[in-house]
């Protein structure tokens, strides 16, 4: 753990002095050549991160957890924009069939135990896919909920580096992005959606100020469980 942690901290040291692309194409190049995924939700926020990883490399590949709870405008969302972006890597990944007929038969799992269903969706085929990479970048910022705002830019779960070249930048910051480079938004942004997950668990924003307040409103859950914190996991 010590090679780990002396490693974390020449890295950040590192990525804190480069621009958001200098850090992806190190990362992706250099730091974890060959062995970087970005995974991505394809949601209100994603296609600023996935334009950079373009821009740096269109071959690298990305994950795509489609849980079978998805919003359609998700699903088709993520095909214009992996066109529209040209990314040419693109691996769509999800819950076994035996597992969801083990543990959800009926699709009512998120209804009483919505942990569960976030395990069975989302955390462990992300794990299975995550096999043989040693780095996963993410959209995480801190500004996004008290549970991020010391997010470092280079992170270990205790199984895998997990980047996240956007800590720093602030919702102003990515909706400037997005309008310099006239990226599609997704579609249901416009109907009051600004942070998009699973059908069943993701409403409008309920607090303007915080943009996730319509992901499990009216419980105390706030992530899926993907980023949960793990051994030598500070977010």
């Amino acid at each position: 753990m010590t090679e780990v942690m002396d490693r974390l901290a020449d890295l950040n040291a590192r990525y804190r002095a480069m621009s958001t692309a200098e850090i992806i194409g190190h990362a992706a190049h250099d730091a974890f050549a060959g062995r970087l995924a970005v995974v991505s939700s394809f949601g209100a926020e994603s296609a600023v991160l996935l334009h950079l990883v373009a821009s740096v490399d269109p071959g690298l590949p990305v994950l795509f957890l489609d849980t079978h709870k998805l919003f359609g405008e998700t699903v088709r969302y993520r095909s214009r924009l992996q066109h529209h972006l040209g990314l040419e890597d693109v691996r769509v990944i999800g819950p076994r069939k035996r597992d969801v007929d083990a543990r959800d038969p009926q699709g009512t799992l998120s209804m009483h135990d919505p942990d569960a269903c976030c395990a069975l969706r989302k955390s462990e085929p992300l794990a299975r896919a995550l096999a043989g990479f040693a780095c996963w970048a993410t959209g995480r910022k801190r500004h996004q909920t008290a549970f991020r705002k010391d997010l470092e830019i280079l992170e270990f779960d205790g199984g895998h580096y997990k980047l996240n070249p956007l800590a720093a930048w602030t919702r102003a910051d990515v909706a400037a992005y997005a309008a310099a480079h006239n990226l599609p938004a997704h579609p249901l942004v416009r109907q009051g959606y600004h942070s998009i997950g699973c059908m069943p668990c993701t409403s409008k924003v309920v607090d303007a100020a915080d943009a996730r307040s319509g992901r499990w409103a009216g419980q105390a859950k706030i992530e899926c469980g993907i980023h949960t914190p793990k051994t030598g996991d500070k977010s």
